[in-house]
């Protein structure tokens, strides 16, 4: 399979340095100067800070000898992932564009539905899906922003004249998560080799709180002058817990659980120490069936009883907002190229993977008899689970998804098995290239806005393309240069 190295136009071979892009001509250089024994010691000093810090996630999967999840350091790879100025400015004209077309997507389809009275969508995929909301047809939301914190999976494959190209893989429009991750990349990149940069022209991340509170903010009901903002987590158990209360500390705004919560009169109200304090904007960090016992799960103590009553009233607003999920789910994403024709009028800017739907039929054949060569994704599935990755499958594996694709093709889309693009990293053996994917992480307030960066994840088992953390990924720090 062709390859495409982010920092090598010819990989490295015995004795012989390879070839190295321009934009990462600097940093090459540097590299190459540094001794393993150094390197390994600050991938050390690097992980020890991470567990003093906390910078933990939990694996369901996995338990503890009490039966709870275990915490795990996601791990911190050295070697920058480098994107050139002009390379970044492209991309996110096209992840304005994209999330710009998703946003009037999601209005239209709690409001006039103009794209499925034009069947450039079929209708049955909007109302028999699983994220679509009833609730929320016709409610009003502020700037009509649905997903104001999006975060969009980019993936570089090589075209057929080796070059690399941009392919967004998928949309995470719910609740996306991984921010903190990239904010502390960096600032650990920057306190174990700061001299790098002053080499190097990087664009700063560490304004991305103030951006999202910001964000956050313009999306408060428009009676409120000095709106009230709190993060709402399911609590310390959370996978995600670490970066729930990293972002309300960095925001300087209250971190709270549904308990804290409660509504009168159709406004929200939490509770502190000096008594109720009306709360305007919710960065909610639970999944929509657990916001409102009234409305949704009614077993759900994660969220707060009343509050989808106070929000259709406009008295808070909730980010992202409820609903979202009908635009990221899988069997949406192969229509997103047509939203942008129909609501922009442009051409997409970044490209989709091509996308095999397997409940029509010819795509199912396809798919079936392709099996051993194509990824096979749950429209629902998420972090890495319920997919099928042909080309490094069993032939049980692949048999067992043929009978789940026989069962229920509705849940399944097929995808070729892109190369993704590989970047040097440092592991046990020394510099080695390993696959990476990009999660840039899109802001939509009164504007649409982002840091130059995102989170880069890095498939640590060599060969593999799964980059979840979920499934043994890292992480490393990228530089979007100045020039």
């Amino acid at each position: 399979m062709r390859q495409f190295d982010e920092m090598y136009s010819r990989l490295p071979a015995a004795g012989d340095a390879g070839e190295v892009r321009k934009h990462y001509e600097a940093y090459a250089r540097w590299l190459q100067a540094q001794d393993p024994q150094t390197m390994a010691a600050r991938r050390e000093e690097a992980e020890m800070i991470f567990r003093r810090v906390g910078i933990t996630f939990a694996v369901y999967g996995d338990k503890d000898e009490d039966g709870s999840g275990t915490e795990r350091l996601i791990p911190f790879d050295l070697i920058p992932r480098v994107i050139a100025a002009q390379e970044w400015k492209s991309m996110e004209a096209g992840l304005v564009q994209r999330v710009t077309a998703l946003n009037r997507f999601i209005h239209d389809v709690y409001h006039d539905q103009d794209i499925l009275k034009a069947g450039v969508i079929p209708r049955e995929q909007i109302e028999n899906n699983a994220q679509f909301r009833p609730e929320m047809v016709g409610v009003d939301v502020p700037n009509n922003i649905y997903s104001h914190i999006s975060g969009i999976d980019i993936v570089r494959a090589p075209d057929s004249s080796g070059n690399g190209e941009y392919y967004v893989l998928e949309d995470n429009l719910r609740v996306p998560s991984g921010v903190s991750y990239m904010l502390e990349d960096r600032k650990m990149m920057m306190r174990l080799f700061p001299e790098l940069f002053s080499q190097h022209r990087v664009a700063p991340v560490a304004h991305y709180p103030d951006l999202l509170l910001e964000t956050l903010r313009a999306s408060s009901p428009a009676t409120t002058a000095e709106p009230t903002v709190v993060v709402l987590t399911p609590g310390m158990y959370n996978s995600a817990y670490f970066e729930h209360a990293f972002l309300a500390q960095q925001m300087g705004v209250e971190l709270v659980e549904g308990q804290d919560l409660f509504v009168k009169d159709k406004f929200v109200y939490m509770r502190t120490t000096r008594g109720p304090k009306r709360v305007d904007v919710i960065y909610r960090r639970v999944d929509d069936d657990f916001l409102d016992p009234n409305v949704f799960r009614p077993s759900s103590t994660l969220g707060c009883a009343g509050l989808m009553e106070a929000y259709k009233a406009g008295h808070v607003a909730i980010c992202n907002a409820v609903g979202t999920g009908v635009a990221d789910d899988k069997s949406i994403y192969p229509y997103v190229p047509d939203m942008i024709k129909f609501y922009l009028g442009e051409e997409p800017i970044l490209k989709n993977v091509p996308t095999y739907q397997c409940r029509k039929p010819d795509d199912l054949q396809y798919t079936l008899a392709n099996l051993k060569d194509l990824v096979v994704k749950e429209v629902h599935g998420a972090g890495g689970y319920g997919m099928l990755v042909g080309p490094a499958s069993t032939k049980e594996e692949i048999e067992r998804f043929r009978g789940a694709l026989l069962a229920n093709p509705e849940g399944y889309i097929a995808q070729p098995t892109l190369s993704l693009s590989s970047c040097p990293t440092f592991v046990d053996s020394g510099v080695a290239p390993r696959h990476i994917d990009l999660r840039p992480f899109v802001l939509s307030g009164r504007t649409v806005q982002m840091v130059p960066g995102g989170l880069t994840r890095v498939a640590l088992k060599e060969g593999s393309l799964v980059v979840n953390s979920s499934q043994g990924g890292g992480t490393k720090d990228t530089w979007i240069l100045q020039d």
